[in-house]
């Protein structure tokens, strides 16, 4: 939404300016300028990016206008889930977590959180570490390895459409003057014209450069930003489940293992002490009401 209005803001600025300043509105509409400026960097992303990464491109674009970044609810959905799992692992051990592990889709735990199963990625990334903790052999220290290795691998993917989208914004001034240079070749075939006429041909090349300058910085710069940042936030959900887990193998409880990873929140969005046990109360088999004090003294 703040793209929207952010777009529609530029764009009455730039046209409204133009035209307080006596110029011709009219004059900026070359519609095969457009077509020649925008074909072409498209074009060019087609050509520079998998069909994958194009895929991706516009979901993330769509996750952009969205905003979609992880909210204090699904935050919480997370740490429940987490609780519930680390819950069943202490109360009835590996033999009793393993099939929540192996089959997400029909566990009773996983079922309770919709919003954290519909994450495919999310889901498999909690699965495969719950799964090396059930396995037992491997240390702390060579899990947070992993983990950052993995996460490493995750934020190159999830930046793919970044990159997609900010190498067509550094493109199109460039691209813009290759409209323009067209448009001066046209009115040069047109030289034996009237002035008038020579005129408005110049002119209309020059748009071209102003499109392509006004779309780069405007309009594709700011929506890669946007990008990088919506991605950058939803890989914060990672970073909880991480230090959720860490804490866990290093032998502490799972309302305080829950405290570790809800410290790495964001605090516009981090749930309070009594949120998350809201929540625990009902995750886990036996609730979390009787370590209550055990987390608030861990804050």
């Amino acid at each position: 939404m703040t793209i929207i209005i952010g777009l529609f803001i530029a764009g009455a600025s730039l046209l409204g300016g133009f035209a307080a300043l006596g110029g011709k509105v009219s004059v900026l509409w070359q519609p095969w300028e457009f077509v020649i400026i925008l074909g072409v960097a498209f074009g060019a992303f087609v050509v520079a990016n998998p069909l994958k990464t194009i895929k991706g491109t516009v979901v993330a674009i769509s996750d952009a206008l969205r905003n979609a970044v992880p909210n204090k609810r699904e935050y919480l959905d997370v740490l429940a889930l987490l609780y519930g799992l680390m819950r069943e692992l202490r109360a009835k051990g590996r033999n009793q977590v393993e099939p929540h592990i192996e089959d997400p889709n029909t566990s009773s735990i996983f079922q309770k959180y919709p919003a954290v199963l519909r994450n495919a990625s999310l889901t498999t990334f909690i699965c495969d570490y719950f799964r090396l903790i059930i396995v037992g052999n491997a240390r702390a220290h060579e899990i947070e390895a992993l983990v950052d290795e993995e996460l490493q691998t995750i934020h190159r993917d999830q930046l793919k459409p970044y990159h997609a989208v900010a190498s067509v914004a550094d493109a199109l001034p460039a691209i813009g003057i290759i409209a323009a240079v067209l448009g001066v070749i046209k009115a040069m075939g047109a030289i034996d014209q009237s002035p008038q006429l020579l005129g408005s041909l110049i002119g209309a090349a020059l748009v071209g450069t102003f499109i392509g300058i006004f779309f780069s910085y405007s309009m594709f710069g700011p929506l890669a930003a946007k990008i990088k940042s919506v991605r950058e936030g939803r890989l914060r959900t990672y970073i909880v489940v991480k230090q959720t887990l860490l804490a866990f193998m290093n032998g502490a409880d799972p309302q305080i293992a829950l405290e570790h990873g809800r410290k790495t929140i964001s605090d516009t969005d981090r749930p309070t002490i009594d949120e998350v046990e809201n929540e625990t109360m009902s995750a886990g088999p036996s609730g979390g009401a009787d370590n209550v004090q055990d987390l608030q003294g861990a804050a």
